[in-house]
């Protein structure tokens, strides 16, 4: 079993600028990447609205930066998942992955959320290629084009009109005759001269070739019959799921399942943080989630030092058995 002052959980950008800050707070930090480096951001293919880089870069690109500036301060990062945390005790807290067992004083959660899935042939295979659940990510990209939203409720909303400043058209599926959106956002989006709607619709296949999606198959519930829908781009809103299963009841959630956290990302575990995607279920945004990993890491590195007597005194008795 290894010892460490911080063990971070998630290496998505909030994770990453948290290992960043803490490994220059001579803390050495942990950051249990996971199976995956950066996250959703590791499938992102390019972003244009991060501060400093006005030519873009890719997500991939991104994420190997960030992890190698946390490196050079001696931020360690372990390619495993979590399998169990236990909060149940306080600090120091147990955390099991599938390779290694830790005691952490602290530990910061950045663990992300995940967008829902259609499940339909073709989705994985156009990720990046036609395929996006983040219109302000990717709106940009499709200038000019036509694409459909799947979704009805309020994001699939907003995130359509948000789209209508790039694309030419912008076709809601809705797998019901009524949005589930709040009125106003119904109303600005039926007044809006660039949307259109399918109704009682679902997607059965996402269609495309060697230059991304081109169409959609769908299915109407009412009648069972089946069309072709040509588009450029296939937009996504059917929620989020946040990745809590690992924390049972041992930490605070909202209605949602997202952590609750107060101003300064303190759960309700004292000595446990979340930043990220994890406890933010409005922005998920790159730079949104820096700043939350900023916040938690200073939290934590101020956490830390208020209570680097009582944690001394505990690492100093001796372990049953020795």
């Amino acid at each position: 079993m290894k010892k460490e002052r911080v063990v971070i959980i998630g290496s998505g950008p909030a994770g990453l600028t948290a290992a960043l800050y803490t490994a220059r707070a001579q803390l050495a930090p942990v950051v249990i990447a996971g199976a995956q480096l950066g996250g959703q951001v590791a499938i992102t293919h390019e972003i244009e609205n991060y501060p400093g880089f006005p030519d873009g870069l890719s997500g991939p690109e991104l994420v190997e930066r960030m992890k190698e500036h946390a490196e050079n301060f001696g931020a360690t990062f372990e390619f495993d998942l979590v399998d169990s945390v236990d909060f149940s005790k306080g600090s120091p807290f147990l955390i099991k992955t599938y390779g290694e067992e830790y005691l952490a004083d602290a530990v910061i959660v950045t663990i992300g959320a995940d967008p829902r899935k259609l499940g339909v042939p073709g989705e994985e295979d156009y990720i990046g290629a036609g395929v996006s659940y983040c219109g302000t990510c990717d709106g940009f990209f499709f200038r000019g084009k036509d694409i459909v939203v799947v979704g009805g409720g309020d994001s699939a909303l907003e995130e359509a009109i948000f789209l209508t400043r790039f694309a030419t058209s912008v076709n809601i599926i809705h797998r019901r005759d009524e949005l589930r959106a709040g009125v106003q956002l119904q109303q600005r989006a039926f007044n809006n001269d660039k949307i259109s709607f399918t109704w009682n619709s679902v997607v059965e296949e996402i269609v495309g070739g060697d230059d991304g999606v081109n169409a959609v198959r769908l299915k109407n519930r009412a009648t069972g019959e089946e069309t072709v829908h040509p588009t450029e781009g296939v937009f996504i809103f059917i929620g989020h799921d946040p990745n809590n299963a690992i924390f049972g009841d041992q930490i605070a959630l909202n209605e949602n399942g997202y952590i609750i956290t107060d101003q300064r990302y303190r759960t309700n575990v004292d000595g446990v943080f979340a930043a990220g995607e994890i406890q933010d279920e409005i922005w998920r945004q790159v730079a949104t989630s820096v700043g939350q990993g900023t916040s938690a890491a200073m939290a934590a590195i101020q956490w830390l030092e208020a209570n680097e007597e009582r944690l001394q005194e505990l690492d100093a008795v001796p372990a049953a058995g020795d």
